[in-house]
């Protein structure tokens, strides 16, 4: 059985919108390059492959579904936590 493509998701959130929306998706080698740029940038890369597997059928300015907001409110807040230190 081949192993699966890595996959790779950005969500995007300003306050005043309805909820978070996926900024951008990649797979395989472009999963890779996506991760690699938001490091290049300084974006902090949280790992969740439930949440990532929940959200890439999404268009590109699609919101996260009401059924992801929890997930997605606890990547947020660890990443606030980290950009805080």
């Amino acid at each position: 059985m081949p192993r699966p493509k890595p996959r790779a998701v950005a969500l995007r959130y300003w306050a005043g919108l309805p909820a978070p929306f996926l900024a951008a998706k990649a797979e395989g080698r472009a999963a890779l390059r996506l991760v690699a740029i938001a490091e290049e940038a300084g974006v902090t890369i949280v790992a969740d492959p439930t949440l990532t597997q929940a959200v890439f059928p999404l268009e590109l300015g699609d919101y996260v579904p009401e059924e992801c907001f929890e997930i997605v409110a606890k990547v947020f807040a660890f990443v606030k936590s980290i950009e805080e230190i």
